[in-house]
């Protein structure tokens, strides 16, 4: 009951289509080591391009886009 909770809950605070960071998806996996290095990046890859398709839907430029992004990429990605 817990876990359905807190999944209710990351899915209304995830940003962009992100139900929980790349870091808490990794832990559940359980990966370790190149696994998780591999999955990170792919994870990161996806959440910038994400990212960056909802800061054009903005209309974002310059400093605002920026630093959209890299919030938008640190909330999906856990770090």
């Amino acid at each position: 009951m817990k876990t359905i909770i807190l999944a209710a809950a990351l899915s209304l605070v995830a940003s962009g289509a992100f139900a929980a960071s790349c870091k808490v998806e990794a832990g559940d996996k359980k990966l370790a080591g190149a696994a998780m290095s591999s999955f990170m990046k792919k994870c990161e890859t996806d959440a910038k391009a994400t990212c960056d398709k909802s800061a054009v839907e903005k209309k974002l430029a310059g400093a605002a886009k920026d630093s959209f992004t890299k919030k938008c990429v640190n909330d999906a990605t856990g770090m």
